[in-house]
């Protein structure tokens, strides 16, 4: 990946554009009761707002509090959308929370480059070398960690295999040209094909991150940014090819004003039977339960198909996890908990009661789920891996990918007209 520099400027543009003034921040960081019992209150920011997990991480933040009689834990849990923009706005006025959701990436890397991150290396050895070297590999920057991973994982297509049969596709689909023809075959049955979050613009984003792998390799992606280029051929393509799918009219009714995890939702369409595939990553079946009724057995799950001549392979995958980080300064208290967190009892209990996949090896045993495990089986045999362009790149950028794609499926953006925007954004991100 490249090594955005810091832009200080790019962060305060974010949070003009995002509409958040100064006056919507709250103050975040670990505090005392004042008292003789000298309780340490530490601010645990995460986005698990769907069930099980915003009550497990509730439980577990209450088990951790039970441990450590003098520790509060103050929960602030946000949708994704909202998270991103109430950090991007903290971030520009210099104060994170004690503990906060990250993926890693370019917009941990600005974080950590303004001063903001606490260098957790010496200070989670050695149970945090423990723990699986691709689940940690986000959150190393020049070779110091400054975060912990809780999950790891991949986007793929989660499908009704029930609408599968009833429009006569006997496997999916791995080959984009396939892809296309299943989708085809849906619409024939009286099937929506697809479900999409049109309305919060990253879902989409996926579409065209992986093509571009497909079509230019899983290195192109990384090699693009350093160079600031996103115009050649290879990218003109991935989005030539989005615009074909866009074109068969595959998702759902009113789908550019869809969320994602609402009850009128891309997850809910999917976990209702209103729509055959998702493409999304390993949290999909939950928030389908959630959002919806959850498909059961009828839930299964493929990797993104190969483009017929691209220079990718089927087995380079595209995602991430979660992790957290701390603010600069953060008392001990909060690196206690990430190592509660990350502890394989916790591990354990997110596995199984959550649907995540273990980033403590010795978790691994406990999935159960036979999708979950199908998602673990194409990590292992990945040969290539990238994460979320919106983290991966400096937030500047990776916004201007996510609304740039969005502007193609909606009709007002060509191909190369996505490339030709996400360098201008790139080459001002100096």
């Amino acid at each position: 990946m490249g090594d955005p520099a810091l832009s200080r400027r790019g962060f305060l543009a974010a949070s003009a554009a995002a509409g958040l003034g100064m006056t919507t921040l709250t103050a975040c960081g670990g505090d005392s009761d004042g008292g003789s019992s000298g309780t340490t209150t530490i601010e645990w920011w995460n986005i698990s707002t769907t069930e099980p997990a915003k009550t497990v991480w509730a439980a577990l933040a209450r088990k951790f509090e039970a441990q450590n009689p003098k520790v509060k834990v103050k929960i602030v849990q946000m949708e994704n959308d909202a998270y991103k923009s109430k950090m991007t706005a903290l971030t520009s006025s210099g104060k994170l929370p004690d503990i906060f959701h990250t993926w890693g990436g370019g917009v941990l890397k600005q974080q950590v480059d303004a001063g903001l991150v606490e260098d957790l290396t010496d200070s989670t050895k050695p149970w945090g070398d423990a723990l699986l070297p691709a689940a940690r590999e986000p959150y190393l920057i020049d070779d110091r960690v400054y975060g912990i991973p809780f999950d790891i994982g991949m986007i793929g297509f989660w499908y009704n295999k029930a609408l599968f049969a009833q429009a006569g596709i006997s496997a999916p689909p791995t080959t984009w040209n396939g892809f296309l023809d299943a989708v085809r075959k849906l619409k024939s049955a009286g099937v929506t094909p697809l479900a999409l979050a049109g309305k919060e613009k990253w879902p989409g984003m996926y579409y065209w991150a992986y093509l571009a792998m497909r079509t230019a390799g899983a290195e192109a992606l990384g090699k693009a940014y350093d160079d600031k280029d996103f115009t050649g051929a290879p990218f003109v393509e991935a989005g030539e090819h989005l615009k074909e799918l866009v074109d068969l009219q595959p998702f759902q009714k009113g789908f550019l004003g869809a969320a994602y995890s609402t009850p009128t939702g891309q997850a809910a369409a999917v976990g209702n039977g209103k729509a055959a595939m998702e493409l999304m990553g390993q949290w999909a079946p939950v928030v389908q339960a959630d959002m919806g009724k959850g498909l059961g057995k009828d839930l299964g799950f493929f990797p993104f198909p190969a483009v017929e001549g691209g220079k990718g392979a089927i087995t380079e995958v595209f995602g991430g996890g979660g992790g957290h980080a701390l603010r600069r300064g953060a008392p001990q208290e909060a690196v206690d908990f990430l190592k509660f967190f990350a502890s394989e009892a916790t591990d354990l209990e997110l596995v199984k009661k959550t649907g995540v996949l273990p980033v403590v090896p010795a978790a691994e045993s406990a999935i159960a789920d036979p999708n979950i495990k199908a998602v673990q089986e194409q990590l292992k045999k990945s040969t290539g891996f990238q994460l979320y362009l919106d983290q991966a790149y400096a937030p500047a950028v990776g916004q201007e990918v996510n609304d740039s794609v969005a502007a193609l499926i909606s009709g007002s953006k060509s191909p190369e007209q996505v490339g030709q925007s996400i360098t201008k954004t790139a080459k001002e991100e100096q």
